[in-house]
């Protein structure tokens, strides 16, 4: 593709830096919405995740890289929920489903992030940081659409 750019270390890590953080805030403002407590406790820990990312980034500022390489660092499959599940926001009266979607969505937001990363990046040295992050970020998708599954895509 043309249109794929590979920044500096510092820049990219920045970038990536700054989507963990805009990703915790709407989690933020989801939880100050929302009643309902299955949903306030899927966005928490859907939160604390975007802040795990942004102190492993800030980290890797700091190191000039990202340790910890490893078999990991492969996305997996995810089930697409997000094609078939609406996006909207989240109000007072949203419930766990409603919470998981919005939660499905925003992973999904992240994971075209780091993919556009990596690609834009690859052969430079911070590709490897960015498929880890990729892969981070559609293993915790997998789990929101797992759960989302488990509660919600039953067959009775």
């Amino acid at each position: 593709m043309s249109d794929q750019v590979c920044y500096t270390f510092e820049a990219a890590v920045e970038m990536a830096v700054s989507m963990e953080e805009e990703g915790f805030r709407h989690y933020l403002s989801a939880i100050r919405k929302v009643t309902n407590k299955g949903a306030r406790e899927i966005l928490k820990d859907a939160a604390l995740d975007e802040l795990e990312h942004k102190h492993q980034l800030e980290r890797a500022l700091l190191e000039g890289n990202m340790a910890g390489a490893s078999e990991l660092n492969r996305p997996v499959k995810t089930m697409n929920l997000n094609y078939v599940l609406a996006k909207k926001e989240l109000g007072a009266n949203s419930d766990a489903r409603e919470a998981l979607a919005y939660a499905i969505h925003l992973e999904n937001g992240s994971i075209d992030f780091y993919k556009r990363m990596s690609e834009g990046c690859a052969g430079a040295p911070m590709a490897a940081l960015f498929e880890r992050m990729l892969a981070d970020e559609t293993r915790h998708l997998q789990s929101l659409e797992d759960l989302y599954e488990e509660h919600f895509l039953t067959e009775n």
